[in-house]
């Protein structure tokens, strides 16, 4: 009788223990449940909270401050006679006035080369940059990119008379490429054996001087601008390639890294004025095409180099 009473005893207390011992472990359990969650819950305060200043900054001004170059025909360049002239224009620009307008802002603009633009941005100089730039994949890893605003691909400004001796990428070898140091133009013509010549922030005339009186033999960009640099300059021997169309392209708005609120904002503005057709109109206006649209045809990829 007392041997049983022992044992029933004995098993009582082994299945409180375990009752107590899983007990601790579930409070244990919850306890690092709730430790992550408080730490996820203050990560992400904090981000919206880095987030915000970007914003909150710009709002607080009632001013967006964007780097551009001033020196691009077509999509940001000086035009205008008497009262007007000297007028900062083009389809980069005009975006950006549209999107500060929707966005209840007002607009300036730092005029600097593109080399400048995007440590700018860094440094707190400047809010966004708005200049034909590509977000690629290395540029995405310092900045963020608002949805793109303009589709288009890459060729090349040439001598009339004979290509610059340019008939594929493989002919860059050897040749002498104007362009910006940090663009992904020059990244293509340093890729294929190029002799990339620098010029700073200059304008087209410069680099389109240089190829017609064979300073250089190439100018490599985006097809709508050397369409409207090759344009304004009639005089010179050069002309759009008449065959190349390689590494399809967006162009987009830089932000800097981390600004979400700032994105949205500016890609809400974008998204209303590609619906009710004013991304388009721009595009018309001043490239003549739409180039808010991807381009149509055959495009050549260019491989063996991630930008």
């Amino acid at each position: 009788m007392k041997r049983g009473f022992l044992i029933f005893i004995v098993i009582i207390s082994a299945v409180l223990l375990l009752a107590a011992c899983g007990d601790d472990t579930s409070k244990d359990e919850n306890s690092s449940k709730d430790d992550k969650k408080t730490s996820e819950d203050q990560a992400t305060a904090e981000e919206e909270t880095k987030t915000d200043e970007v914003w909150e900054k710009i709002k607080d001004k009632g001013e967006i401050v964007v780097g551009t170059s001033g020196t691009l025909i077509a999509a940001s360049y000086y035009e205008g006679e008497g009262e007007k002239e000297d007028e900062l224009t083009g389809y980069d620009v005009e975006v950006m006035r549209e999107i500060a307008k929707r966005l209840d802002l007002d607009i300036s603009f730092e005029i600097m080369g593109i080399d400048s633009m995007l440590p700018a941005i860094q440094s707190g100089r400047i809010d966004v940059a708005a200049n034909d730039i590509e977000p690629t994949k290395t540029r995405r890893e310092a900045f963020d990119f608002s949805e793109p605003y303009k589709y288009s691909y890459t060729t090349m400004a040439v001598r009339k008379e004979d290509n610059s001796g340019i008939e594929s990428l493989e002919d860059l070898k050897g040749k002498k490429a104007g362009g910006g140091a940090t663009t992904i133009y020059s990244q293509i013509a340093e890729h294929y054996g190029a002799e990339v010549i620098t010029y700073g922030n200059a304008p087209n005339e410069a680099y389109l001087r240089d190829v017609d009186n064979g300073r250089t033999d190439v100018v490599i960009n985006d097809y709508y601008l050397t369409k409207f640099g090759v344009a304004a300059f009639p005089d010179f021997d050069i002309h759009l390639h008449p065959t190349l169309k390689f590494n399809p392209t967006e162009q987009a708005v830089v932000l800097p890294k981390g600004a979400e609120q700032l994105a949205e904002h500016i890609n809400k503005a974008l998204e209303e004025m590609r619906e009710d057709g004013t991304l388009s109109e721009l595009a018309i206006k001043f490239y003549t095409e739409d180039a808010s649209i991807k381009p149509e045809g055959e495009i050549e990829e260019v491989e063996g180099l991630e930008f």
